[in-house]
């Protein structure tokens, strides 16, 4: 088959030369300046590089329109995801058309220059339904777009001082000039490119030699090391996991690459954007199996995407693609003939076996042995280290509800109790205190109040990723601000939310502080349960009320449910 490249083949490569660049650094110092979040730092840095070419900066409303209807540039050309810089409103208003602004990595220093194109205000729900196909907010991607993302778009042309800086794994890091210049180097003509953002076990080993026989290519194993899914396991187990399954694929037919990417986790469009980004390293095949960059199941209990929409999408616009799509169904183990095969080619009545990302998550907490047909012992071992059983984990317990519900004394009392078992170090982040020693300049905005949630999350992530316990007990009353806080938590332990549901009456009569009073007269504005609302958890682990239990009632209960999670041994 022969291949045209829809774009020539050319890289959009966006970083200038170091003349350029040392210019360019003297400019930034005079102009206004932009601190790119995590997200936005992913998007430039491919932008720069090449990968997302044809893109030469952030969409401008035109191009957003398009794609965001059609999975087309305004000039036609296929691209499935909006690419944009979301900046708040009072920077927005400070810029004009023509405007240049630098952009800051978030250590502080420029890696681009941007020249204002375009500025707007997105209809987010419009894009959300446009690209992700529903505006369900258990949908990752949605509510990052709905609760996170900034009320203004810019858009306009990069001039690239630097890429950013990376100090891990710094030499599987490849642009894609650097990929493409290996593949020659190596004499690979056809390579096929493997996505994931999971460990790899055998399923996927064989999966992959059998992707790379049937393209007659080499193997280009490009996980993402950007954004993925919240909850996953963090990047740094899952390649030191790549590295020990490297081991087992024919040496020199196989290459580690790391892809910086921010998943939008947009099920079919995103398995389209996938295949473009590896058209442009230089893969001429692509492999998308079942259930490609989906985030799983909504709010009902339903999957987002059906199974193989997303090779349905690709072999769509197969045509327009200068990589070959490699569709592959669910792979399964037959016990009687030992090995993996497509669940379709598996013989009837064979006894097929699979074990789930759950059961295994289950079997690493319980310390149980996980089969040998799953995965390699080394693998296991690396998953085992990064994710000891549950009673050695760290762990946050988060207190939510009203002012007056008790939450700081039920928190003590559970402190003290975890205390006294011992085993780890424990934290208590109470939010009087933390509002005196981490937040003391903010007020209580809505604004000031998230930024007081988010701060108490990261020491709480910070405590829990080196298995302590964390105690949290701010009122938190805002259900995305929550579960940002939960992400933010997930990925180190367990979050366990614990909702102290004591009606606002008990909690006005208590009023030991002369709080709701001073906002029944108005002298406190934007007090929670007067005039500004309180969102009660919609799933919280735990439900306490202290108008109708003691305080030591309620930490018991708490014990318990930590007890029966395997994350204490209180006997």
């Amino acid at each position: 088959m022969k291949l045209t490249p829809p774009h020539g083949g050319l890289l959009q490569e966006l970083v200038r030369d170091a003349a350029q660049g040392e210019q360019l650094k003297q400019e930034a110092i005079y102009l206004p300046s932009w601190d790119l979040s995590w997200r936005q730092l992913w998007d430039l840095e491919l932008l720069l590089n090449g990968a997302f070419s044809p893109l030469a900066g952030f969409m401008g409303q035109a191009d957003y329109d398009s794609v965001c209807q059609g999975m087309r540039l305004s000039d036609g050309t296929l691209w499935p995801i909006p690419i944009t810089l979301d900046v708040g409103e009072e920077f927005a208003s400070s810029l004009s058309q023509g405007d240049r602004v630098a952009l800051r990595h978030p250590e502080g220093m420029v890696l681009a220059i941007l020249t204002v194109s375009d500025i707007w205000r997105p209809e987010l729900a419009q894009e959300a339904e446009q690209v992700y196909g529903t505006s369900d907010q258990s949908h990752p991607g949605v509510f990052g777009l709905l609760q996170q993302s900034r009320p203004v778009y810019l858009g306009g042309r990069l001039e690239g001082i630097e890429l950013p800086p990376h100090h891990t794994y710094p030499q599987l890091r490849h642009t894609p000039a650097e990929l493409r210049r290996l593949f020659s180097k190596r004499g690979w003509g056809r390579v096929v490119a493997f996505q994931t953002r999971n460990p790899m076990h055998r399923a996927h080993l064989e999966l992959t030699r059998r992707a790379a026989a049937q393209a007659e290519a080499n193997l280009l194993l490009h996980p993402v090391v950007g954004r993925t899914k919240p909850g996953d396991v963090d990047y740094f187990a899952r390649v030191r996991c790549y590295q020990a399954v490297l081991q087992h694929y024919p040496q020199q037919t196989t290459l580690l690459s790391l892809l910086p990417l921010a998943m939008r986790l947009a099920g079919p469009r995103e398995a389209l954007w996938h295949a473009i980004i590896r058209q442009n390293y230089g893969c001429s095949h692509f492999i998308v199996g079942r259930d490609h960059a989906s985030p799983g199941k909504d709010g009902n209990g339903q999957p987002f995407y059906p199974p193989y929409v997303a090779q349905e999408l690709l072999q769509a616009h197969q045509s327009e693609l200068a990589i070959v799509l490699v569709a592959f169904e669910e792979m399964v183990y037959a016990e009687e003939r030992g090995q993996y095969l497509p669940r379709s080619q598996a013989p009837a009545g064979a006894r097929l076996l699979s074990l789930s990302g759950t059961e295994l998550r289950r079997r690493l907490r319980a310390g149980l042995d996980v089969p040998a047909w799953f995965s390699y012992p080394e693998v296991i071992a690396e998953l085992r280290r990064s994710y000891p059983p549950r009673a050695r984990q760290g762990f946050t317990v988060f207190f939510t509800g009203l002012s007056g519900a008790g939450k700081s004394t039920v928190a003590q009392v559970l402190m003290a109790k975890l205390m006294e078992l011992g085993g780890r170090p424990v934290t208590l982040l109470d939010g009087d205190i933390v509002r005196k020693h981490l937040s003391s300049e903010l007020g209580f905005s809505k604004h000031d109040r998230d930024l007081n949630i988010r701060r108490i999350g990261f020491v709480a992530s910070e405590i829990t990723k080196n298995r302590g316990v964390a105690i949290c007990a701010p009122i938190a009353p805002y259900r995305a601000t929550r579960r940002e806080v939960r992400q933010m938590i997930a990925q180190y332990g367990p979050f366990i939310e614990v909702y102290v549901a004591t009606p606002l009456e008990v909690c006005e009569a208590r009023d030991r502080k002369g709080l709701y009073a001073k906002a029944r007269a108005g002298l406190i504005k934007e007090f929670t349960g007067i005039d500004d609302p309180y969102q009660v958890p919609e799933k919280p682990e735990v439900t306490v009320d202290s108008s109708q239990m003691s305080s030591e009632e309620a930490a018991h209960r708490i014990l318990l449910y930590l007890e029966r999670e395997g994350l204490i041994n209180s006997a």
